[in-house]
């Protein structure tokens, strides 16, 4: 069994409600084991009988469309590219006293997050953003997460099924539920 990290998009946000129980169970369902919900908006830890991570994401995304009844988009992520790419957040903040959010934004691949960055105009003030690989990384003020001209870009519709953004904190939650599947 290979364990991956499931980054659904969009869930518990918005008009998409689903209950952590009730993805547990239908991702158990569909034959994932271990399967483990972080938070409330669509972290997940589960371990599958493949090694490939385009299989898992496609299968999840048409099993929860089957569930749920809604447009899936997931973002699969194996417990190693996890670890690079918290450990590869490029900005250190400045010692300011702004508190700021650490986010990355995980993307289908590389040219999408590239492309996001480029069509983004300029970052608005205290933000600052990265394309590296498949990942935006992103640092914006505390408080101005939705509004700001990276937050904007990311909101535009072309963005759903391609993209989602997390805490850095989160993903070291979500790592942490790797490493304890791995000593099971």
């Amino acid at each position: 069994m290979t364990t991956f990290a499931v980054f659904l998009r969009g869930i518990n946000v918005g008009g998409v409600r689903i209950a952590m129980k009730d993805l547990r169970q239908v991702l158990a369902e569909a034959g994932y084991g271990n399967v483990t919900t972080l938070l409330a908006s669509g972290n997940v830890v589960l371990s599958a009988e493949t090694s490939d991570p385009a299989r898992v994401k496609s299968h999840i995304e048409t099993t929860l469309r089957e569930a749920f009844g809604y447009e899936a988009w997931v973002i699969v992520k194996t417990p190693a590219e996890l670890a690079e790419i918290a450990a590869g957040y490029p900005f250190v903040a400045p010692d300011d006293g702004v508190p700021r959010h650490a986010y990355a934004v995980l993307t289908t691949d590389a040219a999408t997050a590239r492309e996001a960055a480029a069509e983004c105009p300029a970052p608005s003030p205290g933000e600052r953003y990265a394309a590296r690989g498949d990942v935006l990384y992103w640092e914006v003020p505390r408080g101005s997460s939705l509004d700001t001209n990276v937050a904007k870009q990311l909101g535009r519709a072309r963005y759903k099924p391609l993209a989602t953004t997390r805490n850095l904190n989160t993903l070291h939650k979500v790592l942490a539920a790797c490493e304890a599947l791995r000593q099971r």
